[in-house]
Order: C-alpha cells, then sequence, then structure tokens
C-alpha cells in the first residue's frame, strides 16, 4: 500500500528575509532552494560559482554571518535573518577589498573559475587569523580546489593581502604596486 502526502502550495514556499552584500531581500524561495541557487538566479548574483556540488571544491564559498559556507550544501532558508556576503560584496565601489587587490597583483588565479571561492575563503581567513602562517593559509585553503596553479601564487596573495590589512609598509610588500605587476608598470613608466 502506498500512500502520497500532497503538501499544499502554500506551505512548498518560504518568506525569507536575508541581506545580501549590504542590501536587504524578501524573497519567497522553496524549502529545498540551495543558497547557490539564489543568489544566482534569484539575485543576479553570478560571481558565486557551481562545481562540485557536494561541498568539496570551493567554488561557492559565501560568508554566512562572517562565516565561511559552501553555498552548495547550504539552503537559502538557513539564511533566514542572516548576512550572506559574496565576491560582489566586497569591493567598496571601485576600490577592491585588499585580498581582491593581491590576487590580481601577485597572480593568484589562472583561469577564474575558482578565484572568488579562494578570495572569499582568504577574507574568512584573514577576518579569523590576522597574521597567519604560511602553512595556516594552506590549511585553510585546502578546501578550495584550483586546477591551474601549484597553489603558491593563491598563498603568495594571500600574505601579501595579511600585509596590507595590517598596514604593513613597502618592506613588505604589500603596499599598492609593490608586487611583480607593479614592478613591472613602475619599469615600463621608467623608460
Amino acid at each position: 500500500m502506498t500512500s502520497s502526502v500532497t503538501a499544499s502550495p502554500a506551505a512548498a514556499i518560504r518568506r525569507i528575509r536575508i541581506q545580501v552584500n549590504g542590501q536587504e531581500h524578501e524573497c519567497e524561495v522553496r524549502p529545498n532552494r540551495l543558497l547557490v541557487d539564489f543568489l544566482r538566479y534569484d539575485l543576479g548574483l553570478t560571481g558565486t560559482k557551481e562545481g562540485c556540488g557536494v561541498g568539496v571544491c570551493g567554488l561557492c564559498t559565501v560568508l554566512l554571518d562572517g562565516q565561511m559556507v559552501a553555498s552548495c550544501l547550504t539552503l537559502a532558508v538557513f539564511a533566514d535573518g542572516g548576512e550572506v556576503t559574496t565576491i560582489e560584496g566586497l569591493a567598496v565601489g571601485a576600490e577592491l577589498h585588499p585580498v581582491q587587490d593581491c590576487f590580481i597583483e601577485y597572480g593568484g588565479f589562472q583561469c577564474g573559475i575558482c578565484t572568488p571561492g579562494q578570495i572569499m575563503a582568504a577574507k574568512a581567513l584573514l577576518d579569523d587569523n590576522p597574521t597567519p602562517t604560511e602553512e595556516e593559509i594552506k590549511e585553510w585553503m585546502m578546501g578550495n580546489l584550483c586546477r591551474c596553479t601549484g597553489y603558491y601564487k593563491i598563498v603568495e596573495s594571500v600574505q601579501r593581502a595579511a600585509g596590507r590589512l595590517r598596514g604593513a609598509g613597502a618592506g613588505d610588500g604589500a603596499t599598492a604596486r609593490q608586487g611583480p605587476a607593479g614592478a613591472r608598470a613602475g619599469r615600463l613608466a621608467a623608460r
């Protein structure tokens, strides 16, 4: 004998209030709507990527109430009343967040598909630990896969961002225009 339970259409939809990148949203979502899909398809924030769909690649990393989460495993209803920060929410106007700036300056990405997740994980690390060692950076970033690099440029980018966030001077190589791209630009300008 089989039985089926049909939920009323009203029960299938939940109303949530969520702050995303500083902007308040009140939306209706199905209880099984993943946060990554809500961000990408309902809000149009396509910087957050979905790779594996099982929480192991790190492409979908966002911050929920300041904590790093895999948005491919997190239901949108779980974020109800919370604050989500995506890659789109890091820059202030035209000014990149120091982690974003250092990933560009020090070559912390190749094809770019994993970069949003890498940057969000790095931000979470530096929020939690402003002075991480190289080993702590490597351990923290283990959950973010990159098929293009050997990770050393990612680690260097995080180290430089840590220095920049601490206000380190030029001696640390952490200020703008101190990285390889900046050095090349400086040499070209001097010609």
